[in-house]
């Protein structure tokens, strides 16, 4: 009887590899350095004190990856590299790629005992206690990184989730937990005469200015778990709800439909895992992601509907987007 393919395994077997390698890379600046354009192996390792042999290693492992391209000896990004890993790109995920080296690669490595305890790993790796957002923000370094993580996402997503839906009957959306407020500013872009604002802790706030500088997105400084909610008649949680504790989730989505007006809606952001719970994968990885470092999961469109009915609501709709994330309309019953 012959042996089946041990691709897969061999696949999983290596695949930190990469994700390291691309990290590594990161750090090390190569691609933000690249950024000004090609150059030999030796001025970069040079320029970021590494070991010259080691540091080309690196490169050309990075070039078997597609994210840098080699002519003889000059090394190049690639058009993804300069998209998504040089910092100073307007779609750049460098910053929760930073993050997922400096954070959650350290993180996952307890994925077992997460497993066994049924809770996140911040105590275990990091020797941190109290609010779980406390570690996200624990510097203004950390904070600024974990929001432009966020937005080099959102950035990718937003407007797919906005154009899930029809929302032109919705005159103000408020888009609690916002962030960035690239949600609300993918909203406004599709529909010119909504207006817009976030709604978030006052340290995101902080940070939020310099990313809707000279947009029509209002800031507002709060907690939508203990403050009231700005009056909106379409709110927005994106990458919320997946953070938190069932009995969190039915507080706050009980609380958001309350405030809403008759005919008012809740549009959320999240990955959908499928209903029969065998994909997809980069849902799956989420949902451990959110068991490692949070209180949360993520869910299918069912399970969200469920908690959605119990809150208040009635109609509503869920969509794949082809996105990082996808989306659901939920109207006030």
């Amino acid at each position: 009887m012959s042996q089946p393919d041990p691709a897969v395994v061999i696949d999983l077997i290596e695949a930190f590899r990469r994700s390291k390698t691309m990290f590594a890379a990161l750090s090390l600046g190569v691609f933000d350095r690249l950024a000004a354009g090609p150059s030999e192996a030796l001025p970069l390792a040079l320029a970021t004190g590494a070991h010259p042999d080691s540091f080309e290693r690196l490169l050309d492992a990075c070039v078997s990856l597609e994210l840098l391209e080699k002519d003889g000896d000059r090394y190049a990004n690639s058009p993804e590299a300069a998209a998504y890993l040089v910092r100073s790109s307007p779609s750049t995920l460098a910053g929760y790629a930073q993050y997922s080296n400096d954070v959650l690669f350290k993180m996952w490595a307890n994925l077992e005992d997460a497993i066994k305890e049924n809770s996140h790993r911040w105590p275990q790796t990091f020797g941190l206690e109290g609010a779980i957002f406390s570690h996200f923000y624990r510097t203004p370094e950390s904070r600024r990184e974990f929001l432009l993580g966020m937005h080099g996402f959102g950035v990718l997503s937003s407007p797919k989730v906005v154009e899930a839906f029809n929302l032109r009957r919705f005159h103000r959306l408020v888009d609690l937990g916002g962030g960035t407020g690239h949600l609300p500013a993918a909203a406004v872009e599709r529909y010119p005469e909504m207006a817009v604002a976030v709604f978030d802790l006052p340290q995101a706030i902080e940070s939020a200015r310099e990313f809707t500088a000279g947009t029509r997105v209002e800031l507002i400084a709060g907690d939508f778990f203990t403050d009231p909610l700005p009056p909106a008649d379409l709110y927005a949680l994106g990458r919320i709800l997946h953070d938190w504790s069932e009995d969190k989730i039915r507080v706050l989505l009980a609380k958001i439909c309350d405030a809403l007006p008759s005919g008012g809606a809740l549009l959320i952001a999240e990955k959908l895992l499928d209903e029969d719970m065998a994909g997809p994968v980069h849902a799956h990885m989420q949902s451990l992601n959110m068991l490692i470092c949070t209180e949360g999961r993520e869910r299918s469109f069912d399970q969200y509907a469920e908690l959605l009915l119990d809150a208040g609501f009635g109609e509503m709709e869920g969509k794949i987007t082809g996105a990082p994330l996808d989306a659901l309309l939920a109207v006030k019953a």
